[in-house]
């Protein structure tokens, strides 16, 4: 049986503008070579990364009732992604997101939540029957908090162990309320943001997720881009190397790696550290292509180059 894996999350379009040089000025109208419109959002993009893997995927999210909607649907239909708790809100808009490239790869994003917006903890009561049935329940902060603090809770009650991206990071986060959640997954600038500490270094980095373990968190991941990432909790720290390529795009290498994280965790009987190991290597392939999702790689593409290391 696959993995049974459920995202309460977000769907975006991306809009992506690649590869300006730099952000215009106020007022200033700057030409950049090439566009693309893609299928984003965290949540969308993490459920895609375990659904082209293997996993057996569930969507919770809400859509607009507008083209993007459709295309989103049509989306999640070509990665084999179960739709029956996606639901269109009338007279609004999809979440967008646009995306601008530069030459090195980097990105900078600006999102636009729109539907994302509507979703409710109600809407996790809807689908309980069927996030009863999961392995592991994926969230980010795209979607009001309201919604992952009632998961996360769900999560407890139903003996569900769930994971946290807290992307994008908000200072309103209550810790007290999320720290049941199994794994805790930010990136260095969240890490920041989220406990007021600095995080130039790695030591910095260390303790900055040794505080949170001291709010009863019990395993933070800060995922670290091309430094790799670390595994912090009460027992051991454990870097996680990085696997060194020339980017082309890093643009939701981020969810690449939570999304095949979270597949082979549960597909290594949880060992942790290999999933980790799988995942670096996983969001190292996606940012040697363009795009988001169709930089993912497949289960069968990635074993040849799994195979190889």
């Amino acid at each position: 049986m696959p993995n049974k894996i459920a995202v309460v999350g977000s769907n975006m379009v991306d809009l992506i503008t690649y590869y300006s040089e730099r952000m215009p000025k106020l007022g200033e109208t700057i030409e950049a070579p090439n566009f693309e419109i893609g299928c984003g959002g965290k949540g969308s993009n993490q459920a895609v990364a375990a659904a082209k893997l293997g996993s057996d995927v569930m969507m919770i999210t809400k859509v607009g009732d507008d083209l993007f909607g459709d295309n989103t649907f049509k989306n999640y239909s070509n990665n084999g992604i179960n739709t029956k708790h996606v639901e269109i809100v009338p007279n609004t808009s999809s979440g967008v997101a646009p995306i601008f490239v530069d030459p090195s790869g980097e990105n900078s994003i600006i999102i636009v939540k729109g539907a994302n917006a509507c979703l409710k903890p109600s809407d996790i009561d809807a689908a309980a029957e069927d996030l009863k049935k999961c392995n592991l329940i994926i969230m980010q902060l795209e979607v009001p908090l309201d919604v992952i603090y009632h998961t996360i809770e769900f999560g407890v009650k139903n003996n569900i162990e769930t994971l946290l991206n807290p992307a994008p990071a908000a200072k309103e986060l209550q810790l007290d309320r999320i720290n049941e959640a199994t794994f805790f997954v930010p990136n260095e600038t969240e890490l920041e943001s989220i406990t007021n500490m600095p995080v130039g270094t790695i030591e910095e980095i260390t303790a900055a997720a040794k505080y949170l373990n001291t709010q009863g968190i019990r395993d933070v991941i800060v995922t670290m881009g091309s430094k790799g990432a670390l595994l912090v909790n009460q027992i051991e720290v454990t870097l996680i190397e990085p696997c060194k390529v020339d980017p082309v795009d890093t643009t939701g290498a981020g969810d690449a790696f939570i999304g095949s994280f979270s597949h082979y965790y549960l597909q290594e009987n949880k060992d942790v550290k290999k999933a980790l190991k799988i995942a670096a290597l996983y969001a190292a392939n996606s940012i040697q292509k363009k795009g988001t999702q169709i930089s993912y790689a497949t289960k069968e593409e990635f074993s040849l180059i799994n195979n190889a290391h």
